[in-house]
C-alpha cells in the first residue's frame, strides 16, 4: 500500500522544493525523488485527513533556535564518527537522523546535501550561521587543512560546553535577585492600584494637611490608576527606544562601557569577558588559525564592544609587525597578569597553553564570584523588598499618627 511522503529537497539549481509524493516506503520515495533530479532533505510521513492529528506549530524564534549545547553534542558525536572511520556523508546522515532539535536536524541536512555537490565542510555550515557561527566554521577549515578534523570538533566541543556551563551558573545565581526583583514590582504595583486609593478616601474625609511622602504616594496612585494607558505607552516606548539605542556601534559601545562599570556585577562581567577571549584565542590558534583571522574572530564573539575594539586595536598592530602583549598594555580591559601571561606565551612559543591557563584562572574566579554574589544578594533583596513594602506602609500610615489634629 502506498503511503504518502512530505519532502523537502533541492534541484539541481540549488533551490529547495517542497511538495508530496505516494511512495511504498521512505527509502522508496528518496530513489524516486532522486530519479527526478531532486536531492532529499527530509522526508515525513504525512498523517491521514481522518487521524485528528495536527500540523506542528512552529514559533519563530522558539521552534527555530539552536541552542550551543546542541551544537556541542553534535560536535562531540560528529568527531567520534569521523575518528572512528565513518565517511563525512554516513556521519552526517546519521546525526540528522539523531539529533532531537529539528532546527539543528534541518540544517545538518542541508549541509550535508552540499557537501554531496562537492562543498567542502567548512562552506557549507558557514551558509547557516544560525547554528555554525564565525569561530566554529573557522576552526572547522582549520582542522580540513590541516587533517585533524576530529580533534577539531572534540576542542570546539569543549569550548562550547565550558561557555554553557558557565553561562548556566550566571543564570542560576540572577535567577533568585530576579525573582525577588519580580516580587517587589508586583507588591507596589498591587498596592499602588488597589490599597492607596482606599486610604485617599479616608484622608479626604479626615482633611488637613498630609506629609510630604503620603502626598507623593496618592499622587503616584492617582497618575497609575487615571492613566495607566501612557504608563503603559511610555514604558513600552522607552524599552523599545533603549533596544533601538544598544543597538547601534554606538549605543552598544556606551552600554557596554558602563556594565563594565557597575558595582559588584561590572566585576563580573569583566571577568567573563576576559575568560570567553582567552578560550576563544587559545582554540583559534592551537587549531592553526591564522592569527589576524583569528583577531577578527575573537573581537566577533567577545560579547563586550569594549574587548572587540580593544582586539581590532591589536589587530592593527599585529599586523605591522608587533607582538601581541605589546599593544594589549595600552588597553586598561585587560589587567597586568593577562599581559604578562600572553607575553611569555609568545616569548615561549606557547600561546594558546597560557591563554588556556587565562581562561581556565578567570573561569574559576567567575564561578568563586557567582557564589558569593549568590550568598551575599539573599539578604540585601530581603532588606530591599522589606523597606520597599515597609516604607510605603509608614508613608500610608503617617497621618494615622497625627489623627487627632486632622480630626480637628
Amino acid at each position: 500500500m502506498a503511503t504518502t511522503f512530505e519532502y523537502r529537497a533541492k534541484d539541481s539549481d540549488g533551490k529547495v522544493k517542497k511538495g508530496t509524493i505516494d511512495a511504498s516506503t521512505q527509502t522508496a520515495a528518496a530513489t524516486a525523488l532522486r530519479g527526478k533530479g531532486l536531492s532529499p532533505l527530509s522526508l515525513s510521513e504525512t498523517a491521514p485527513a481522518n487521524s485528528g492529528l495536527k500540523k506542528e506549530i512552529k514559533i519563530p524564534g522558539l521552534t527555530d533556535r539552536v541552542k550551543a549545547k546542541d551544537v556541542a553534542i553534535f560536535s562531540r558525536q560528529f568527531a567520534t564518527m569521523i575518528n572512528a572511520g565513518l565517511s563525512l556523508l554516513r556521519s552526517l546522515s546519521i546525526l540528522s537522523d539523531q539529533t532531537e532539535n529539528k532546527a539543528l536536524s534541518e540544517i545538518i541536512d542541508l549541509v550535508k546535501a552540499d557537501v554531496e555537490r562537492g562543498t567542502s565542510l567548512s562552506a557549507a555550515m558557514e551558509q547557516h550561521p544560525k547554528a555554525f557561527n564565525q569561530l566554529y566554521t573557522a576552526m572547522v577549515k582549520a582542522g580540513e587543512v590541516g587533517g585533524v578534523l576530529d580533534d577539531t570538533l572534540l576542542r570546539l566541543a569543549d569550548t562550547l560546553e565550558a561557555q554553557v556551563a558557565l553561562r548556566s551558573k550566571i543564570k542560576s545565581a540572577m535567577m533568585y535577585p530576579i525573582a525577588v526583583f519580580g516580587l517587589v514590582i508586583f507588591i507596589v504595583a498591587a498596592m499602588i492600584i488597589f490599597v492607596v486609593p482606599m486610604f485617599e478616601a479616608l484622608y479626604a474625609d479626615l482633611g488637613g494637611e498630609l506629609p510630604g511622602a503620603t502626598k507623593f504616594l496618592l499622587l503616584l496612585s492617582k497618575i497609575v490608576t487615571t492613566y495607566w494607558w501612557a504608563v503603559i505607552i511610555i514604558s513600552v516606548s522607552s524599552l523599545v527606544a533603549f533596544k533601538r539605542w544598544i543597538a547601534t556601534t554606538g549605543g552598544r559601545s556606551t552600554f557596554d562601557a558602563i556594565k563594565l562599570k557597575l558595582p559588584i556585577f561590572g566585576n563580573l562581567i569583566h571577568k567573563t569577558a576576559i575568560a570567553r577571549f582567552s578560550h576563544t584565542l587559545a582554540a583559534l590558534t592551537k587549531t592553526g588559525v591564522p592569527i589576524l583571522q583569528a583577531m577578527d574572530i575573537v573581537s566577533d564573539t567577545a560579547g563586550n564592544a569594549v574587548v572587540a575594539r580593544a582586539v581590532q586595536d591589536v589587530k592593527a598592530s599585529v599586523a605591522e609587525g608587533e607582538s601581541i602583549a605589546a599593544p594589549l598594555r595600552d588597553h586598561p580591559v585587560f589587567p597586568p597578569m593577562v599581559v604578562q601571561m600572553i607575553a611569555v606565551g609568545e616569548e615561549t612559543g606557547a600561546l594558546d597553553t597560557m591563554l588556556e591557563k587565562v581562561g581556565d584562572f578567570y573561569d574559576s574566579e567567575v564561578e568563586s564570584m557567582v557564589e558569593g554574589l549568590t550568598s551575599l544578594i539573599e539578604p540585601l533583596l530581603i532588606v530591599v523588598l522589606g523597606a520597599t513594602v515597609g516604607g510605603m506602609l509608614i508613608a500610608l500610615y503617617m497621618p494615622m499618627f497625627n489623627i487627632v489634629n486632622l480630626v480637628q
